[in-house]
């Protein structure tokens, strides 16, 4: 009988987590943000909650608040793609919101 090679530890733990991770809308968008809105965006707003198809969205700042309610059409077309969705998404719209500062210290 012949072995086979072992598999790397993070295809393993991906198999049993992506098994485990909720389906909720929420936890899609949460699950694809980074990717979506890009590095920068993602280090200073993430989305926390949702209702209908509205994200809630806590940015670190006003100033960035004001700067992704303009791009949300954009980061919506983004999300709903990287989501999977044709035509009208899931995601319908963003609520930005200034919240606690996200950086740890």
């Amino acid at each position: 009988m012949r072995r086979r090679e072992p598999r790397p530890l993070a295809a393993a733990l991906e198999g049993v987590v992506g098994g485990a991770r909720p389906q909720t809308l929420l936890a899609r968008v949460q699950g694809v943000w980074e990717e979506a809105v890009g590095a920068t965006v993602a280090a200073e707003a993430q989305p926390r909650a949702e209702a209908a198809g509205t994200v809630a969205v806590e940015c670190s700042s006003g100033v960035w608040a004001q700067e992704l309610e303009l791009l949300s059409p954009d980061l919506i077309e983004r999300l709903n793609n990287r989501l999977g969705g044709s035509g009208d998404g899931p995601v319908r719209a963003l609520k930005l919101r200034v919240g606690r500062p996200l950086r740890e210290v």
